[in-house]
């Protein structure tokens, strides 16, 4: 049985090129980059050439990237750090954000007494931009607004001019989680002025473990891990060498073929899309799914006309792997948080499963998708 992987938010495969980097560094690179001798100097030269490679495709300074062991680490240090180190009194975020930064969030305001806002959202589980104006408008508190760039289950894009504009205007600090963005499209730290970001490794191709979070220079950074002073004193620990090298061939394979590959997940997801129409009577999408300038390409998230039981295991046992929501929340028995937040109760009891493609997805394996989706809607 063929088997077809459709669920790429939640990791991807890593490049075979990615691999070898890994692989060569594992075998070539056995110092460690704290040790002072010729060793320990080959493996600091392959960490901060990785760090340079990062920060040249982000257009930013090497200084500025911290290596963690993905987004949410890379989330709750920058929030933990906005918190107790920045002076931030006030966050400004969504209820839709991915439970790195909700959950965070809460449990920092609980122990720091922070006043917590949630802007409100359309019916697409789009932000409301004149709300999130007015709250920025309603304090002087210092405030740090938090909202991703892309959304982990509906696929929808921020306006990040926009957004970054209000903060510029109103003296906020703005942070971004940009797990499912920041190899969809093109990112200059020079022209879109964010303060912090995330980024996880396994999301382009690269391995799992390993990620980066971007501080804009001039913000000190205190650290969650203690012990040495790696990293310049931002986290604490031996760096992961071998999987920071394959984040660095990651990213710079994503940035070099992001125009390509783009073109090939938005014929993957029209194609996807027209075929459920046509086969799937009173198919729906959630979130902005359909518009293409409004969501991301590779995420697709399907609202079917009823409720089907044991979708996603009927979908497994036909070797079709797909998701209910967020991965990271693959135990949780409340359903997806996002989908609740934007759905009425009767559309929220209905089906929906989230796909999403890789450049390695192909057409045929639509094919076949569709229709073991249309042989188990007709059961």
């Amino acid at each position: 049985m063929q088997s077809i992987y459709l669920d790429n938010a939640a990791s991807t495969p890593v490049d075979p090129e990615v691999v070898k980097v890994m692989t060569e560094t594992m075998l070539e690179t056995s110092g460690n980059p704290s040790s002072t001798h010729h060793f320990g100097r080959k493996a600091r030269v392959l960490l901060e050439t990785s760090r340079k490679e990062i920060a040249a495709l982000l257009n930013c300074s090497s200084g500025e990237i911290i290596f963690t062991s993905g987004g949410s680490e890379a989330d709750n240090l920058i929030l933990f750090n906005a918190i107790t180190n920045l002076g931030v009194e006030r966050i400004i975020s969504s209820e839709i954000e991915h439970p790195a930064v909700l959950n965070t969030i809460k449990n920092l305001s609980d122990q720091h007494k922070t006043e917590v806002k949630y802007v409100n959202l359309d019916p697409m589980g789009s932000i409301d931009y004149h709300h999130l104006e007015e709250l920025l408008k309603a304090s002087e508190k210092k405030t740090l607004v938090s909202l991703m760039l892309a959304n982990n289950e509906i696929g929808n894009l921020l306006d990040v001019a926009k957004v970054s504009g209000l903060c510029k205007e109103h003296k906020a600090l703005f942070h971004s989680d940009t797990v499912q963005y920041i190899t969809h499209s093109p990112v200059d730290l020079q022209k879109t002025p964010i303060d912090f970001l995330v980024a996880s490794a396994h999301k382009f191709h690269g391995p799992k473990g390993v990620g980066f979070a971007f501080f804009k220079k001039g913000f000190g950074i205190n650290p969650m891990i203690t012990g040495g002073d790696q990293e310049k004193g931002a986290r604490a620990g031996t760096e992961n060498i071998h999987s920071i090298a394959g984040m660095a061939k990651a990213l710079k394979t994503a940035f070099k073929n992001m125009e390509e590959d783009q073109k090939h997940l938005k014929a993957l997801k029209e194609y996807f899309i027209n075929d459920l129409r046509k086969h799937i009577p009173g198919i729906r999408f959630n979130g902005a799914s359909t518009d293409y300038k409004r969501s991301v390409h590779h995420i697709l998230n399907v609202r079917f006309p009823k409720k089907i039981p044991m979708m996603l295991f009927n979908l497994d046992l036909k070797g079709i792997a797909a998701s209910g929501g967020s991965a990271c929340q693959s135990g949780s028995n409340k359903g997806s948080h996002v989908l609740n937040r934007i759905l009425d109760t009767e559309e929220s009891k209905k089906t929906s499963v989230r796909f999403s493609f890789s450049k390695y997805n192909t057409k045929e394996e639509i094919d076949r998708v569709v229709k073991v989706l249309t042989e188990i809607f007709n059961r």
